[in-house]
C-alpha cells in the first residue's frame, strides 16, 4: 500500500458553527460507535479526488481518514479541454474511491457499511468532468442505500479551510483557476479567474504544466536578480481586472523575451507582485468593511507562498491573523467536498436522486450555510 493521503490529526469543532443535533434527528445511518462517515467526490476541473470524512460525537471533531486524488497534466502550451478531462476523471474514479476506502478502513472487510452519505461536486465547474464524478456517486448511492449531498465546489474550499485552520468567521480569500472572491457573506465581481491569468500566461512563455502553470510561474519568480517591471494595476472597490494585464505582459513576452530585453523571471515576478498587490488592496477593504481581524486562503492559487506572505503582512498590521494552508487542501481535493457535506448532512440537507444535476455555474451565495449562525458585521 502506498504512503498515506491522511496525515493530520483531527481538527476539534471549534469554528462557531451552529450544535452537530443528534443523528437520529434527520435519520442518520452512523457506525456503532455513533460515528457520521461519508465520501467526498471532486472532479470539477483537472483534478479528481476521492476523501473520507468522519465525524466523532465523543471527541467532537472531524477528521480526515483518507484523501486520494489525480491531476490531469496536458501537453506544454495547452489547457485541459472537458472532454480529455473528462475521460481522465472516468479511468480513475474507480481506482481512487477504492484506495479510498481501503486506507481509511484497513481492517473492515465491508467498508461501504461504515459510510452514512455520498457528498459529490454539484458545480461549478466543467460540465463532463462534473457529470463524470456525479454519475460515480449516484451509483454509489444507489449500490448501497445511503442519500447523496450536493456540494457547492466554492463552499468545499471554505469549509475545509475553516475546519484545518481554526478560523472562526474569518474574510475568504478564495483564489483559482475560475475563481477569485474575496467572500464575507459578500464576494467581487472579475472578467477573468486569477489562477485562470497565471495559466494563461506559463502557456504563453512555455511553461510546463507539471505539477502546474501557477507552481512553475512561481518557482522562476523565486529566481535571483528577476526585475519587476511596470504592468497596469486595475482594482475598482471591490473589483479587479486581471484580462488587461494578461495582454500587456504577453505582449512583453512576444516582444522582449527572445531578444533577450526580460526574462521568464522578470516577467513572472512583476505578474505575481502586481496580481498579489491587487488581491491584497481589496482582501484588506474587506475586512474595513466587515469588522473582521482573521484572513483565510483558499483555493489552488492559495498555496503560493509569495501571496501569503504579502497577505500576512497586510493583516499583521491591522493586528489580525491569517490561515492558510498547503497544497493538501488548497488543491481541489475530495476531503474539502466530504467536510462540506457532512455540515449540510448534520443539518438535514441532502438530495433527492432527481435534484443531482450538475451545474457549471453555482454561486457561492446561492448557498444557505445553515449550519453556520448568522452574523452581525461590525465597521472599523
Amino acid at each position: 500500500m502506498g504512503s498515506s493521503t491522511a496525515t493530520d490529526s483531527a481538527c476539534p469543532d471549534t469554528i462557531g458553527n451552529l450544535p452537530v443535533p443528534p443523528p437520529s434527528a434527520y435519520n442518520i445511518q452512523t457506525n456503532s460507535k455513533g460515528q457520521t462517515t461519508v465520501i467526498g467526490i471532486e472532479g470539477s476541473a483537472n483534478k479528481v479526488g476521492v476523501g473520507v470524512l468522519r465525524y466523532d460525537p465523543q471527541t467532537k471533531s472531524y477528521e480526515t481518514l483518507s484523501n486520494p486524488r489525480k491531476t490531469y497534466v496536458p501537453p506544454t502550451g495547452q489547457g485541459f479541454l472537458p472532454k480529455e478531462t473528462a475521460y481522465h476523471h472516468q479511468n480513475h474514479i474507480i481506482a481512487l474511491i477504492r484506495a479510498a476506502l481501503i486506507e481509511a478502513f484497513p481492517d473492515q472487510p465491508n467498508p461501504s457499511s461504515e459510510i452514512s452519505a455520498i457528498c459529490f461536486t454539484k458545480g461549478p465547474g466543467m460540465g463532463g468532468p462534473l457529470r463524470s464524478c456525479a454519475i460515480a456517486a449516484r451509483t454509489l448511492s444507489k449500490m448501497w442505500n445511503i442519500p447523496l449531498v450536493g456540494v457547492n465546489h466554492c463552499v468545499g474550499h471554505i469549509e475545509m479551510g475553516r475546519v484545518a485552520t481554526g478560523a472562526y468567521d474569518p474574510v475568504v480569500l478564495y483564489v483559482s483557476g475560475g475563481n477569485t472572491q474575496v467572500i464575507a457573506f459578500s464576494d467581487g465581481r472579475i472578467d477573468i479567474a486569477i489562477g485562470n491569468c497565471l495559466d494563461r500566461f506559463a502557456r504563453a512563455i512555455g511553461l510546463s504544466n507539471d505539477p502546474s502553470p501557477g507552481y512553475n510561474i512561481e518557482q522562476e519568480a523565486k529566481k535571483p536578480g528577476a526585475k519587476f517591471i511596470d504592468l497596469p494595476y486595475v482594482v475598482k472597490g471591490m473589483d479587479v481586472s486581471f484580462s488587461g494585464i494578461l495582454t500587456f505582459v504577453e505582449q512583453e513576452a512576444k516582444n522582449k523575451l527572445q531578444k533577450g530585453l526580460v526574462t521568464k523571471a522578470d516577467l513572472c515576478f512583476s505578474l505575481q507582485e502586481t496580481l498579489f498587490a491587487m488581491l491584497v488592496e481589496i482582501t484588506e477593504r474587506a475586512m474595513a468593511h466587515c469588522g473582521q481581524n482573521q484572513v483565510l486562503i483558499v483555493g489552488g492559487v492559495g498555496c503560493n507562498q509569495r501571496l501569503q506572505d504579502m497577505m500576512a503582512a497586510m493583516v499583521k498590521q491591522r493586528g489580525g491573523s491569517l490561515c492558510a494552508m498547503d497544497h493538501r487542501y488548497c488543491i481541489d481535493n475530495g476531503a474539502m467536498i466530504a467536510q462540506a457535506g457532512i455540515f449540510a448532512l448534520q443539518h438535514g440537507i441532502t438530495m433527492e436522486m432527481k435534484d443531482t444535476w450538475c451545474t457549471q455555474r453555482f454561486r457561492t451565495d446561492q448557498v444557505q450555510a445553515i449550519w453556520r449562525p448568522s452574523t452581525v458585521w461590525k465597521h472599523s
